[in-house]
Formats: C-alpha cells, structure tokens, sequence
C-alpha cells in the first residue's frame, strides 16, 4: 500500500484475516464487524510493533463513521459535554460531538496562552513524542460548561495511558469527574495499568471501538498477532 493510502476506506466484514501474517498492515475490527488496514509501526525492540491510526489524516468517511460508532458506544453514559485531548483527539471528539447532536465540545490545548492559568495545568507526553514533555491546560472560560454536568473524555487513541491520565488530572484539579473515557483504538493492553492506577473504576469505564494487539515478529519477517490478544 502506499502511505497516503492508508485510513481512507473502511472494508466490509471479514475481508481480511486478522490472525495472518501481516506485512504492511493490520486489519482492525470495528464494532459492526467491518475492517480498517492500519499501518504496522515496528517498535525499538526490533520484535514487537502496534497497528497505528492517524484519525485527522482518514478520509471524512472513516472519519464519520468511527465517530458514529463512538458516539453509539457512549450513549449509556448520557453526556452532556464531549472533552477532547490535544492533538488527533480533537478531531474525534469534534466530530462525537456533532454525532451525538452537542452544538459544541470542549477541547483542552497545549498551547499556553496568556489568559490560561498555571494551576489548571499538568505535565503531557505521548507514546508518539516520548521526549517532549509539554503542559495540557483548560481555558478558564470552558468551566462553566463541563460543572455538574455528564462529561466524557476522548482521545483517538489509548495506547500507552498517558496522555488520557494527563486529561483526566487536569479535569480532576478543575473539580471534574468524567463519566467515561472514549476512543477509537485501545492500542494493546499497556493502558490498562496507569488508569487502574489513577482509579479502579476507570478501565470499565473505558470505551474504544477496537483494540489491536502488540504484535510480534515472525521468521519471515511479517507480524502475528498471537502475541496478545486483542480485548
């Protein structure tokens, strides 16, 4: 596949093997059965790589319909608000919003600006950026909306738990306690420790569309994904 081809087509069910050796990439399973080819990222250790999704590079129509099942998922929870975490979480979270009929969302933001507050701030890092360590704020202003109300937190992706622990912290200090957290991959099951950390009741409150594995390298040198199985 070429690179910019990924993420633009969503593929009926059961078009791809999800238990074969994988080259290029690996299909995800959504909630209705229907498959997504994510690009394989090998990892440093040369031995294991995750599939990885670049929700703001999809094709509107993936983007729609990973939002649509998101927001279905989320219905039990009745929120009133959709928070978004920096940066691809922006995207999803904009467009559950819109999904689940909200006139608006609101997004927390790395980018300090002058009227932000330093004690409405925690440290940030990905599994995507791991050496930079940047601030994720809330606009003062945003209060107001998400106060005693039903909020859900969402990222495009959980995969190691940091950033969504970041978002969940800051929303603590500002006195709120989201309803649920959602996203559209659970990246592996590394996640599942730092939010069981933060609070026991946070995993079952956790919503993704798919999970895919860690995968592992075979002789040949495609990926299996027998070396964990998806939740």
């Amino acid at each position: 596949m070429r690179p910019h081809d990924f993420w633009q087509e969503i593929h009926p069910s059961g078009t791809y093997d999800t238990h074969a050796g994988h080259t290029d990439f690996y299909p995800a399973t959504l909630s209705d059965g229907r498959q997504l080819r994510l690009p394989i990222r090998p990892l440093p250790d040369g031995v294991h790589a995750l599939a990885s999704l670049i929700v703001n590079q999809a094709s509107f129509a993936v983007q729609d319909a990973l939002a649509a099942q998101l927001a279905e998922k989320l219905k039990p929870f009745n929120p009133d608000v959709i928070v978004g975490l920096p940066t691809l979480g922006l995207t999803l979270a904009s467009a559950v919003a819109q999904a689940m009929g909200h006139s608006r969302y609101v997004p927390l933001g790395t980018s300090p600006k002058f009227w932000y507050q330093a004690d409405l701030s925690v440290p940030m890092s990905s599994i995507t950026t791991p050496d930079q360590t940047k601030r994720l704020y809330i606009d003062p202003r945003m209060l107001p909306l998400l106060e005693n109300r039903h909020v859900v937190l969402i990222d495009d992706v959980i995969s190691s738990g940091t950033s969504i622990v970041a978002g969940l912290s800051l929303l603590a200090l500002a006195g709120i306690r989201p309803v649920a957290v959602g996203a559209a991959m659970l990246q592996s099951e590394r996640w599942l420790e730092r939010l069981t950390a933060l609070g026991d009741h946070w995993p079952d409150k956790t919503v993704g569309i798919f999970s895919t594995p860690l995968l592992s390298k075979l002789p040949d040198g495609s990926w299996s994904a027998q070396g964990e199985p998806a939740k």
